[in-house]
């Protein structure tokens, strides 16, 4: 038996369990905290965006690849 954590919403995915919204929820708690550690040392906003991009771009590629295999429609 198989638990749907997230369902196809267009382009993104959807949390309909749990686990689905904890999973959201330490992903944005993860941005921010990785954006006030960057930003506090930053001089412009782009030092801030150069500085969170090579761990929010990942951590939100791995939150997309386990959405889609976690969702109700994966193979």
């Amino acid at each position: 038996m198989k638990r749907t954590w997230f369902i196809q919403f267009g382009w993104v995915y959807r949390p309909v369990s749990w686990q689905g919204v904890a999973l959201v929820l330490c992903f944005l708690a993860f941005c921010i905290q990785v954006f006030v550690a960057v930003d506090r040392h930053a001089h412009s906003a782009s030092d801030t965006l150069f500085g969170i991009f090579p761990f929010v771009v990942p951590a939100a590629i791995l939150l997309y690849w386990v959405a889609s295999k976690t969702s109700s429609n994966a193979t």
